[in-house]
């Protein structure tokens, strides 16, 4: 029997504690900082290691994860499963472009398709590339099919919407701080409010040129934002009627997040176009993809769309793990039961510090008062109680950890949440 040491302690291995004794946080984040372009800005926290729903820093110090990569490792960290395939598949054969066919390909369309009961899957790498081919597929299918005149076809969005900051996407965002100074914008991109029909069906009437209604199901970067009972279903019959497609843009709130497969099935709605991304890579290797029926997807014949590692032999051996590991261990029954008691926990913490709860399933998120604390500083706190995550606009405290969290696990992150509120000033 091995002796316990303070290197496994910390689960590192000793060739991971020699490495740790040569690097220091510090150093790392000035390094990173004179070197390396912006981004996000980051937490004063520099990773060294994930499994589960834990993170440990390169000073061995080991955190509750509350933000799971945004929603992509919902299987958790380093999956052993998805370690072993990775491993697998990286040594047989990682890449060939789509100029070849390969085992995989067909493997993950075919489990997807009879999994979530479209037709056709069309993989490609990440979030924005499927929210972008959702959108070419239905301006293709605008022209083609509804009969739109040429250069005419219109998307519309819901505002404050964030699928991604490709020029496409923050063409249709509604966020300053995304657009500003980066225009000329894509034409024919309109915004209606979010969670409102009335405005959908008006915008529907007045402009027969609308080939699109892309829309989240619940609002994820706008800061968790469910909108009402009944919402989704409006939004799949005005689209009927107008004959306009449904563009469901699930690629934070799909994959079990919510406490269903998909968010749309909290109403027992089907849209036309579904976009699926992180979760789907289980946090290995980026893979996205869109979900659609053959009279939508034929609209792209050969050489109008593509990618060179959308569709790879290694990303689609990953995906379809990913998403067997979502099923085998009931992941969405997880979600659905632990995002109970973080809503019972966290809808009685006092009006002072926190003015709404949101949320669905392990989807979460806490608005804290202004005047009470900004998000980010006790994002800050958090950390040094060993609890990870970050604020949405500010002061939305999201609360997402991987869906293989356990009770008692959940308990603690919130035990140290709640702690860190109520000690805060």
């Amino acid at each position: 029997m091995q002796p316990i040491t303070r290197s496994r302690i910390l689960g590192l291995t000793q060739k991971e504690l020699r490495l740790k004794r040569s690097l220091n946080s510090q150093a790392l984040i000035k390094r990173d900082e004179k070197y390396g372009s912006r981004h996000f800005k980051p937490l004063p926290v520099v990773l060294a290691k994930g499994e589960g729903v834990h993170l440990w820093d390169v000073e061995g110090k080991r955190y509750l994860d509350f933000l799971a990569g945004f929603s992509t490792v919902n299987q958790g960290h380093c999956h052993p499963r998805l370690v072993k395939v990775t491993r697998e598949q990286a040594g047989k054969l990682a890449h060939t472009s789509r100029a070849f066919y390969s085992e995989p390909h067909g493997a993950l369309a075919e489990y997807l398709t009879k999994l979530f009961g479209w037709e056709k899957f069309l993989p490609m790498n990440t979030g924005v590339e499927a929210g972008d081919t959702a959108i070419k597929v239905a301006r293709r299918w605008g022209y083609r099919v509804k009969k739109i005149p040429s250069e005419k076809a219109t998307v519309v969005f819901a505002k404050n919407n964030f699928w991604g900051r490709s020029i496409a996407a923050l063409s249709a965002s509604t966020d300053p701080n995304c657009y500003t100074d980066f225009g000329p914008y894509v034409p024919r991109f309109d915004k209606v409010p979010y969670n409102d029909l009335n405005a959908l069906e008006q915008k529907f009437k007045q402009d027969p040129t609308v080939c699109a209604f892309m829309v989240e199901p619940i609002q994820g970067e706008a800061g968790v934002v469910v909108p009402s009972d009944g919402y989704l279903e409006g939004v799949r019959n005005l689209c009927t009627k107008y004959n306009v497609l449904w563009i469901a843009d699930e690629v934070q709130t799909g994959l079990c997040r919510t406490g269903k497969r998909l968010a749309v099935d909290h109403e027992n709605q089907r849209p036309d176009i579904l976009i699926l991304g992180k979760a789907l890579s289980g946090g290995m290797y980026p893979v996205s993809g869109i979900l659609a029926d053959e009279q939508i997807m034929s609209c792209l014949e050969t050489g109008s769309h593509g990618s060179t590692f959308g569709g790879s032999p290694l990303g689609n051996r990953i995906a379809l793990e990913a998403v067997q590991i979502l099923e085998d261990e009931n992941l969405a029954e997880n979600a659905c039961k632990l995002g109970e008691i973080v809503r019972k926990r966290l809808e009685n913490i006092s009006k002072d510090i926190a003015s709404e709860f949101r949320g669905r399933g392990l989807l979460c998120g806490l608005v804290i008062n202004k005047d009470f604390a900004e998000g980010w500083d006790i994002c800050l706190k958090l950390k040094e109680a060993g609890l990870l995550t970050r604020p949405a606009h500010g002061q939305i405290l999201r609360i997402s950890p991987p869906l293989t969290i356990t009770k008692e696990q959940l308990e603690e992150g919130l035990h140290i949440l709640t702690t860190v509120l109520d000690n805060y000033k």
